[in-house]
């Protein structure tokens, strides 16, 4: 290992021209819910929308004037493709990216926005890391390795440097960790200024191959499984990586594909942050009751907020039929004039929303003068969906929850 806190300090000169310091924020909602206080470091706040950008120039801009002209590559499907397009076209440099054919089309569209070449190829990140090394021999470029790479270490460590300037007495920092050069940055960073800091790594459970690593005590390499957090879906930690994180990293915890989504549902609900898988993961570890540390001031690391508003609003619709503030259920009416008007106004007078109604009058079994009403409604509570259930039944409708 080569570097030290000067190396990071020199980093946080390099970048501080482009890159943007973010917001740390105190979270009183987080902070009651946890027993903690907790602080939200907003990457997500960054250009390009997470964290990347800072090794990716500080790496671009380290390399040598021949290198430069020759340009750089990478493959990604996400957030370092869109940093090292960025500081390559910053620094006036040619930049390739090789992308997956799955890649979200909002993902390649915002690579190509800053400027950088993109090739598609294959379906999954092994494939198009192949042939970025094919093209790289080709051209004779530089490749951007998106973690195991010292000057990005380096680069991502200055994240450290601003929460410590920014709140001196934190006790702990919670940092999304894929393949490592996030927290290996942080990692060493804060421990350089303050050795008693406890720096706790979040990686989701169903692709855990750095925490596993550190367990075994040597690099591990796991299947490859797509989380939801994809941007700490690393199957195998990199070897530069590995060292600091064995040095500086006190613990790694795992969370659920649930207990993310949440993280991702509460952070939009609660702080108004818009933020990926990967970015959500320390407060999902929060609140899944993940950290136990003896401080009281923690800094949970919001890594990014590149993600698809699809699957956002899927989390969202799926987070509040969990939580039962959206519910559907069938009710029995007669079919006659002004049952359904009667109905619908009982549901919207105990403040419940109807999101969607539709009324099926040929199939009920007592015949045709009787008609199936499906509802789905949105509540502000578990509490107010039983309210509103208890009282349908109390004055009468024959109800059955679906769903």
């Amino acid at each position: 290992m080569k570097l030290d806190l000067n190396s990071i300090k020199q980093a946080q000169e390099n970048i501080r021209e482009v890159v943007r310091k973010t917001p740390l924020f105190y979270s009183n909602t987080f902070s009651k819910e946890s027993g903690y206080n907790i602080y939200l470091k907003c990457e997500n706040k960054q250009k390009t929308g997470a964290f990347k950008l800072r090794g990716a120039y500080n790496k671009i801009s380290n390399l040598s004037q021949e290198e430069k002209v020759r340009g750089v590559i990478a493959s990604s499907a996400g957030n370092h493709a869109q940093g090292v397009a960025y500081a390559a076209t910053a620094l006036g440099i040619k930049s390739t990216i090789v992308m997956p054919e799955t890649a979200p089309q909002a993902k390649v569209q915002a690579t190509k926005s800053y400027g950088a070449k993109i090739i598609q190829y294959g379906e999954v990140y092994d494939e198009c890391y192949s042939k970025a090394l094919e093209i790289q021999r080709e051209l004779g470029a530089t490749f951007i390795h998106p973690f195991n790479d010292e000057d990005i270490i380096a680069g991502q460590g200055t994240i450290g440097l601003e929460i410590l300037e920014d709140l001196s007495e934190t006790d702990a920092i919670i940092v999304p960790i894929g393949g490592g050069g996030l927290i290996s940055g942080v990692a060493l960073a804060a421990k350089s200024i303050k050795p008693s800091i406890k720096i706790i790594g979040v990686q989701s459970s169903i692709i855990a191959s750095s925490k596993v690593s550190l367990q075994e005590g040597k690099i591990v390499t796991l299947p490859g499984v797509k989380s939801l957090a994809d941007g700490i879906s690393v199957k195998t930690p990199g070897d530069i990586t590995f060292d600091y994180m064995k040095n500086y990293v006190d613990d790694i915890v795992t969370v659920s594909e649930d207990e993310i989504a949440y993280g991702i549902f509460c952070l939009l609900e609660r702080s108004k942050l818009v933020v990926e898988g990967a970015g959500a993961v320390a407060i999902s570890a929060i609140l899944s009751d993940k950290i136990s540390i003896k401080g009281k001031n923690i800094a949970c690391l919001i890594s990014g907020g590149n993600i698809d508003i699809a699957v956002v609003s899927k989390i969202i619709d799926r987070q509040l039929i969990i939580l039962k503030r959206r519910i559907r259920f069938i009710v029995e009416i007669q079919d006659r004039v002004g049952q359904l008007g009667r109905l619908v106004n009982s549901v919207v007078s105990m403040g419940a929303n109807v999101v969607k109604i539709r009324q099926d009058t040929n199939w009920n079994d007592k015949g045709l003068d009787y008609a199936n009403v499906l509802f789905e409604i949105e509540v502000e509570t578990r509490e107010h969906a039983e309210n509103v259930i208890d009282t349908l039944r109390k004055k009468g409708y024959n109800l059955e929850i679906v769903g």
